[in-house]
């Protein structure tokens, strides 16, 4: 494709899953708000975000894999009128069970567009241009994370909108992303005769996950760490992935591919993107909440408190792109960013009800650069090391483990945070002479402005020293991320679409992968006219 045609479709593309990304986000600031006129639960907080990220997660691979196997177009805009539907629904729902079940259909939209946005842009740009428009998709992907809660505030605070245009503004957007890549999008349609779904392996991987990820929402909360309930969870999760793993390993077109997964690069830059994604979802959700009722911000004024991550991540993707595009390097840019990002949750890790609001946006603004130097460039690890017709399965496969991440974050988080914030205030209140089970000590009501003012500064008090202990846990599992950053192999992203045909998928790595980028060099330079010795 020219550069013109791919920018005509890439406005599309991105223009959904900024779409899909705000909606994943816009509801944190405002979730105070939803919640409180839903009278839901601290629980069913957490609830609203997790179902979109655990459908979101587990339909993951499934999309990138149906993606090798079927029109890419075609599946893209299926994914939109899904996501359009379930936003619908959600904007109408009428109590905290049917927002989460919408919200759960939702992440199925969602979990797809997030995917096949890269796997399109896979089938038409080289790995090499790939760092540059992968510097754009970051910067959507970092505007839509971390500008959601600006966004969100800003409805909940417009008295002639209301909370329920959270979900539904979404959706004017994302018809005229659809018209937009009817006219725009044109790839080669590859037929396949022999086509099989591997239905055994996407229940199995579903069902393994989702239900390890409701334990995690749960426990703490409804019943003890050590528990039965924890032992059956956890059992039949384990066992029912263990049987997913030993399927996966026998069908000829498995959901996760073992033998890519395997391969040091992409089981390195899997483990790498779980910390990411709980930087960028867990940050994002929790840092909104900490402003408004740790803090006593307005949803407008705690959206907008959120931007110096956004900055962060805006400039280091759009930058390193470009670095990557000119360099065909990523190794030291993706160790660079865990080290920022670790530094960013240490820093965070130390903040309560009273810290400098300097300090706590210096804090987001590390975590912003770190999340945009390394996001995109695992995903481009990984891509550079398969053929093109594995690159769905390929990108499903880290882009899954990277939602895991998310899920995971907001999950642990969330339930530490419940944990921390119920301790806090039982003393608090038992400082004052309060009982702590009265009514007015309840932490499962999130409305703090119905609460008495005695009452309502301790709740205060409570969230904001508890999420700085949530931080502290995020910050040891971005020391995870240098770790397997730094044992990465250096690689050197190709200037050709696809490997070529006697190159063994996996083997652009290190030496082999200069050789080859080397070599497809000057017929890359004759095509986009940029100079061979670039």
């Amino acid at each position: 494709m020219s550069r013109r045609s791919i920018f005509e479709a890439l406005s599309g593309l991105l223009l959904v899953l900024f779409v899909a990304m705000l909606s994943e986000t816009v509801v944190s600031t405002a979730l105070p708000q939803i919640i409180g006129a839903l009278k839901g639960s601290q629980s069913q907080y957490t609830w609203v975000v997790t179902a979109t990220l655990l459908t979101a997660t587990a339909s993951t691979p499934i999309w990138g894999k149906l993606a090798d196997l079927y029109d890419k177009k075609r599946l893209l805009q299926a994914s939109i009128v899904i996501f359009v539907v379930a936003s619908i629904a959600s904007g109408f729902a009428q109590n905290s069970a049917q927002l989460i079940v919408f919200r759960a259909l939702q992440g199925l939209g969602v979990g797809a567009l997030q995917i096949l946005v890269q796997i399109v842009m896979a089938a038409m740009i080289s790995p090499r241009d790939r760092g540059r428009y992968y510097g754009y998709l970051g910067a959507v992907m970092a505007v839509a994370t971390v500008g959601g809660p600006l966004l969100g505030g800003l409805i909940v605070d417009t008295s002639w909108l209301g909370w329920r245009w959270c979900f539904l503004i979404g959706v004017p957007f994302s018809v005229v992303s659809f018209a937009l890549l009817q006219k725009t999008l044109k790839l080669p349609v590859v037929r396949r005769g022999d086509v099989r779904i591997d239905y055994w392996g996407a229940t199995l991987l579903a069902g393994g996950v989702s239900l390890l990820l409701i334990w995690v929402t749960f426990v703490g909360d409804k019943f003890a760490w050590l528990s039965w309930q924890t032992g059956a969870m956890v059992g039949a999760g384990a066992a029912i992935l263990a049987v997913a793993v030993w399927v996966e390993s026998r069908v000829a077109e498995p959901i996760v591919p073992l033998g890519i997964v395997a391969r040091r690069n992409t089981a390195l830059a899997i483990l790498a993107s779980l910390a990411v994604g709980m930087a960028m979802f867990g940050g994002a959700v929790f840092l909104g909440q900490y402003f408004q009722i740790g803090r006593g911000y307005s949803p407008t004024e705690a959206g907008l408190l959120t931007i110096p991550m956004m900055v962060g991540v805006l400039g280091s993707s759009t930058i390193v792109g470009r670095l990557t595009t000119r360099t065909g390097k990523v190794k030291s840019y993706i160790v660079a960013g865990a080290v920022v990002l670790t530094a960013g949750f240490a820093a965070l890790a130390t903040i309560d009800q009273h810290t400098s609001l300097v300090f706590v946006g210096a804090g987001m603004f590390l975590v912003g650069v770190g999340v945009g130097m390394a996001m995109q460039n695992l995903v481009l690890v990984v891509q550079n090391s398969v053929h093109l017709h594995e690159i769905g399965a390929a990108s499903g496969t880290v882009t899954f483990f990277r939602s895991l991440g998310g899920t995971i974050g907001v999950s642990v988080l969330g339930a530490v945070l419940a944990n921390r914030v119920s301790d806090n205030i039982a003393h608090g209140l038992a400082r004052i002479g309060v009982n702590p089970s009265a009514d007015g000590g309840d932490t499962g009501n999130l409305d703090v402005g119905a609460l008495p003012g005695p009452v309502r500064e301790i709740v205060r008090a409570a969230y904001g020293d508890a999420t700085g202990h949530i931080f502290l846990f995020s910050a040891l599992i971005a020391v995870v991320g240098i770790v397997a950053a730094a044992f990465l192999k250096p690689v050197t992203l190709r200037d050709s679409l696809d490997l070529p045909d006697d190159a063994p998928a996996g083997a652009v790595e290190a030496e082999i992968g200069e050789v080859a980028a080397v070599a497809a060099v000057p017929a890359a330079a004759s095509e986009t006219g940029r100079p061979a010795s670039r």
